[in-house]
């Protein structure tokens, strides 16, 4: 298999990211208007409160991330790696893996502790993954929602 490249989001990728994020996104159920992907492409491109990073496979996005960093009360700055999506014909080949490294690293980088995410409780098959790649701490995450959609 070609080796996987990771790194930050070109003109060019802007239809394979969309898909990605469009199937991240129906995975968790969610149906987002065309406006708010043109607005996230834009933050992302922006690159100064949110972040992305591809991967790619012969100079194809196969994989992104989107994470950003915040400061913490009880610890140095942290990285909340918010959004991890692989094609699904490309699973269990590395993809999600590099990405989560690229943001570990990006993360150094920048100082922080620690990176974290969320995932749901069901998802055996990313769980698979994180559970070789970092620490559960037992943490449950509660939501007051303050918009609907």
């Amino acid at each position: 298999m070609a080796e996987i490249e990771i790194g930050g989001l070109e003109d060019g990728d802007r239809t394979a990211w969309q898909e990605l994020f469009r199937g991240y996104n129906a995975f968790y159920g969610r149906e987002w208007p065309e406006e708010r992907y043109e607005q996230a492409w834009h933050d992302f491109r922006r690159d100064d409160r949110i972040h992305a990073l591809v991967a790619r496979l012969d100079g194809r996005a196969v994989g992104l991330t989107h994470f950003l960093f915040h400061p913490s009360t009880t610890a140095g700055d942290v990285c909340y790696l918010q959004d991890l999506f692989t094609d699904a014909d490309l699973r269990g080949r590395g993809v999600a893996r590099a990405l989560i490294a690229a943001v570990a690293e990006e993360a150094r980088r920048k100082g922080c502790e620690r990176v974290y995410w969320h995932t749901r409780e069901d998802n055996a098959t990313a769980r698979r993954l994180y559970d070789k790649v970092a620490e559960n701490r037992g943490f449950i995450q509660y939501v007051v929602p303050l918009t609907t959609g």
